[in-house]
């Protein structure tokens, strides 16, 4: 299946595998979605297959938990990444390819569980994002557990308040179509990569129901930063930590964070 170009272009930057980190430092997100993981998945030496899985910034400690993880995305900058440092690292347990997340045929069935933390965001059309989660249930075993993430509809309104960037008339036009239909579009690339790229950006409940309808029973939301991610840089990692866990499951708060994070399972038989 065709990849946008936009989208490939963009993570051809190498910018994906730096950017859980501020002067090597772990994020809020990287943190908190592996508090989230922690809990979420089932226990080590469980198979995960990590669709869209970057260069492996959360397969790597997965692996190193003792999971066994393959590691799916279509961006081959990414798979040759993720099999360097899985050598550099010596980890057997983890394993790349070339992949879609909307066709998994190559990867094998079975897999207690499957992630989704970055294929969604630049699935545009609803279809290819239930595709998406139909997909990883279809490869999942009987009562698998199936992790997904979104990025929220406000991100870029937030984002642009917190960096000063709603006076630029280019980034204020994106966050406008963002508000309006969760369609983000960078028209400055590749000149402008701080932007994004290509992308949906999702409403809580928007998330909820594609994994409904890509099969999943038990569909929970968690915000993965929640409104901690405004204050980054000028509080302490505690504190945002601290402020994320009491706001995780609050609804009225859901959309306020930059990542949301859906959780579900396969049908046990």
């Amino acid at each position: 299946m065709a990849v946008d170009p936009d989208v490939v272009a963009h993570y051809e930057f190498g910018l994906e595998e730096t950017r859980l980190f501020l002067n090597g430092v772990p994020r809020l997100e990287y943190q908190r979605t592996l508090e989230l993981l922690g809990r979420l998945l089932p226990p080590a030496p469980a198979r995960v297959l990590d669709v869209g899985g970057g260069t492996g910034v959360y397969a790597i400690p997965l692996c190193e938990q003792g999971y066994t993880v393959h590691l799916v995305d279509p961006v081959t900058l990414h798979v040759d990444r993720a099999a360097s440092l899985a050598r550099q690292h010596h980890l057997g347990g983890l394993t790349a390819s070339l992949g879609d997340a909307r066709d998994l045929t190559s990867v094998g069935t079975g897999y207690d569980a499957v992630l989704l933390l970055g294929p969604l965001y630049h699935l545009i059309d609803y279809s290819d994002r239930c595709r998406a989660f139909s997909e990883a249930a279809r490869v999942a075993r009987p009562g698998g557990v199936i992790v997904a993430v979104g990025i929220s509809r406000y991100a870029s309104l937030v984002d642009g308040l917190k960096n000063r960037l709603l006076s630029d008339p280019t980034f204020r036009a994106i966050v406008e179509r963002d508000l309006r239909d969760g369609q983000h579009r960078n028209p400055d690339l590749p000149a402008r990569p701080e932007f994004f790229t290509t992308a949906y950006f999702h409403l809580p409940h928007e998330l909820q129901d594609e994994a409904r309808a890509g099969g999943l029973q038990n569909v929970q939301l968690f915000s993965i930063e929640g409104p901690a991610w405004m204050f980054e840089g000028s509080t302490t990692i505690e504190e945002q930590m601290f402020a994320a866990r009491a706001t995780e499951s609050e609804p009225a708060l859901m959309a306020a964070t930059s990542h949301i994070m859906a959780a579900g399972s396969t049908p046990a038989s």
